[in-house]
């Protein structure tokens, strides 16, 4: 569970600097999604950022999953 306004912050910053694309979001039950395209270094590095997450932040488990392409065009925060 995610407490905060600034984790999808966070992560959207480091998607625009590494050019990641996708989008990150809250989850009815508290957990954040975030779904990333781009090159196997970016979303390599992108799923670091997500497990250390911004200063003070504490995960608890990062889940990586294999999805289809979808051909995002940026990143976005997405509300639900």
């Amino acid at each position: 569970m995610i407490q905060g306004i600034f984790f999808r912050d966070f992560i959207k910053q480091n998607a625009d600097r590494l050019g990641a694309k996708g989008f990150v979001r809250n989850l009815e039950d508290g957990r954040v999604e975030v779904f990333l395209e781009g090159d196997v270094d970016t979303v390599n590095a992108m799923t670091e950022i997500c497990r250390r997450g911004p200063q003070h932040a504490q995960i608890k488990n990062v889940e990586v999953h294999e999805e289809k392409y979808q051909g995002f065009k940026d990143f976005r925060i997405v509300r639900i």
